[in-house]
């Protein structure tokens, strides 16, 4: 990377179940002032923003920013499903790197109805079709079932096919998310769930129960974005740079392999996370604290391999071992993740920007996890695409 690439100042709104939101103009606004007053700069220093959203007409970006000053800067509107916070990340990053500017803004929001996910088109090809065919030819289609949960639910039952692991093991993924949102005032669920509540809770689709699913959530949160010269120049904070990201998608392996966990992304998780590691020169042993994306309990479960973060074929034992959590190996989703924490479409990717930031600065209180210089992103979504950055605290 040419220009260090600095995380001036991130901010985020608490996650709330639909109906109990701010509108999206509101909520935007408010993250963007977050993470202004963060970096303690003036909006009419950003050169740039970048607003991502799943669900919502042409040019809400400027409605959202537009609540924050009218500087007359470009804003560019993202849209790259549950990937679109992490997408805006990656195009600021870019921008600045380049030298192209000094400064910019990433902001992502959502606000959501009750229900599981549903196309917003009736009257013409949907850009999941292909995925659904694939899907349909390898365990069936379910016309009860929520689609995202079987995409998810079959990774699980690959998975569980290969290595024999106990559908109690994806369960555990949704206690420790719990428990670790229990100290996020940002999180939507932060009352405690044993196993046995995980498991009995009414099955989406085998083996995921409502319990192993995220949940519908409005929300939203920013970064600023600077070089390195602009943060000093200004007397911002230094301490958290990106040492490295990558953006995937799909290959000839998702459509090809008849594997549901290629369908839902692995193989663009392992080849972003490979290029990271590179770019950084670093490797998952030396990755302290991982916000991923945990849209289901399988997702988690298959991307700790795919980050490398354990050998293929070792999430049970991973789990079991409380490597995944406090007083293990790497903690993984402090905030409570996309399970607890919630999942507004547009605003994941920053609020996992926003937890790592806190947590190499050494400020997120009672989920801070002790002396992390790396901390990793992964936001996955599928159509395809799958971010994955590298924060270091310098």
């Amino acid at each position: 990377m040419s220009n260090k690439v600095v995380v001036a100042g991130v901010g985020m709104i608490p996650f709330s179940k639909p109906g109990q939101s701010d509108d999206y103009p509101v909520m935007g606004a408010a993250a963007a002032k977050r993470a202004l007053a963060d970096a303690g700069i003036d909006y009419a220093l950003v050169q740039q923003a970048y607003v991502g959203y799943v669900f919502g007409d042409s040019t809400s970006g400027q409605a959202a920013i537009y609540g924050v000053g009218l500087t007359g800067i470009p804003v560019i509107n993202v849209n790259n499903n549950c990937a679109t916070g992490s997408t805006a990340l990656f195009l600021a990053r870019q921008a600045v790197e380049s030298g192209a500017i000094d400064c910019a803004i990433a902001l992502g929001f959502e606000q959501m109805v009750p229900g599981a996910l549903k196309g917003a088109w009736t009257d013409r090809p949907g850009p999941m079709e292909r995925f659904a065919k694939v899907m349909a030819e390898v365990q069936g289609y379910d016309e009860q079932a929520p689609r995202a949960a079987q995409f998810f639910g079959g990774a699980g039952r690959a998975y569980m096919r290969e290595y024999g692991i106990s559908p109690e093991t994806f369960g555990r993924i949704s206690v420790k998310a719990r428990r670790h949102a229990a100290n996020n005032p940002y999180s939507v669920f932060r009352t405690p769930i044993t196993l046995e509540e995980v498991m009995a809770s009414p099955t989406v689709f085998d083996p995921m129960t409502r319990l192993q699913c995220c949940p519908p959530t409005c929300g939203a949160a920013a970064a600023i974005i600077c070089s390195e010269a602009f943060a000093l120049k200004h007397g911002l904070d230094t301490r958290v740079v990106i040492a490295g990201q990558a953006m995937t998608t799909d290959r000839n392996s998702t459509f090809d392999e008849a594997d549901m966990r290629k369908v839902v992304g692995y193989d663009m998780t392992r080849s972003a996370a490979l290029s990271v590691y590179e770019q950084a020169g670093v490797g998952p042993s030396d990755i302290g604290v991982v916000e991923l994306h945990d849209c289901f309990t399988a997702n988690e479960l298959i991307t700790y391999e795919g980050l490398g973060l354990t050998p293929e074929g070792t999430a049970e034992k991973f789990i079991l071992d409380g490597d995944n959590t406090y007083g293990g190996r790497v903690v993984t989703n402090p905030s409570g993740g996309l399970l607890s924490k919630g999942h507004p479409l547009g605003a994941t990717g920053l609020a996992q920007c926003a937890e790592l930031t806190w947590q190499l600065r050494g400020t997120a209180e009672a989920r801070q996890v002790e002396g992390v210089r790396f901390g990793l992103q992964h936001n996955l979504g599928l159509g395809g695409a799958c971010v994955v950055t590298l924060y270091q605290r310098q």
